[in-house]
């Protein structure tokens, strides 16, 4: 049976906490699991409305095919709450140096000589930056991950919504004042945007916006897949293509049925797709974890 502790890193004001789950093979790779954006806990979850438990579901899949996992709270939430006073005041490269840690930790825990780092949505940003630094990176899996810079991916998914066609203009004046570095008054903001674009968060979302996923994949040393479901609502085919392309020996997946938190859907219609960030009975649409759990085997053998 696999065995599940909670487990600390070091912080900056406190400690970071994830979970680590170890199935009962001895010498298990170890996936680091790199959470989305937003206040995503280390199951997957959000206060936001996603229920979908997407990373406690890959954690026991990997198990249940002989690889370890560890699911996190990024700084300053949830079980890391204390590793900073304000969990907006937060940048990318914060990020990227909590992996590192955790990195350590890992293999001081485990043994491991190196770990396969899995990054989700915004969390493939964060993995991306991460690598530039190797150390102890086996690859990167990128899944759901943007292959653009973020302010036009953030663009498109605001625009896919009829509904958002009044708020349109407001988003792009918006996006392109992060973009060019500068901050938006919460006044100036519509109302059904301030969540979206909040003073807290402006400082972060122009660090992202910075950040060119494409131009970054392009000088990471080591083995790297990139995954992606065709029923993603929020980043596609065209992000992984453009990760593709600028990475030509990446391994590069399609799942037919994948949304973007990994969970089948059967069609393509909206309301499904919505349905299941809320949906923790839900499983993972086939070929994720095979793909993933592939790529890892196919490169350890081969190490």
């Amino acid at each position: 049976m696999s065995q599940e502790t909670t487990l600390q890193a070091p912080g900056p004001n406190g400690p970071l906490a994830g979970t680590l789950l170890v199935p009962p093979v001895p010498g298990a790779p170890v996936v680091f699991i790199i959470p989305g954006s937003g206040p995503t806990d280390r199951d997957g979850n959000s206060p936001f409305g996603i229920r979908a438990s997407t990373y406690r579901l890959l954690a026991e899949d990997l198990a249940a095919r002989g690889i370890a996992s560890l699911r996190i709270d990024k700084r300053g939430l949830f079980g890391s709450h204390h590793a900073i006073p304000d969990a907006n005041a937060v940048t990318i490269d914060d990020y990227a140096a909590d992996v590192r840690a955790w990195i350590g930790v890992l293999r001081q825990r485990t043994g491991a000589a190196c770990v396969w780092v899995l990054g989700h949505s915004e969390g493939g940003l964060v993995a991306l930056v991460a690598a530039q630094q190797p150390g102890a990176i086996c690859g990167l899996i990128l899944v759901a991950t943007a292959g653009r810079l973020l302010g036009q991916v953030l663009r498109d998914q605001l625009g896919a919504n009829p509904a958002n066609a009044v708020l349109l203009p407001q988003v792009e004046a918006v996006i392109a004042t992060l973009e060019a570095g500068q901050r938006v008054a919460a006044e100036e903001i519509d109302p059904a945007l301030r969540s979206l674009f909040r003073p807290e968060v402006q400082g972060f979302l122009i660090d992202a916006f910075a950040r060119d996923p494409a131009r970054l994949i392009a000088s990471v040393p080591g083995r790297v897949l990139i995954l992606q479901g065709l029923r993603d609502l929020q980043v596609g085919r065209v992000d992984a293509e453009r990760l593709g392309l600028a990475r030509l020996e990446a391994r590069l997946v399609f799942v037919d049925a994948a949304n973007h938190v990994l969970k089948a859907v059967a069609s393509d219609g909206r309301s499904d797709n919505i349905a299941a960030y809320q949906d923790p009975d839900r499983p993972l649409a086939p070929g994720v974890v095979d793909a993933i759990a592939g790529f890892i085997a196919s490169n350890t053998e081969s190490r």
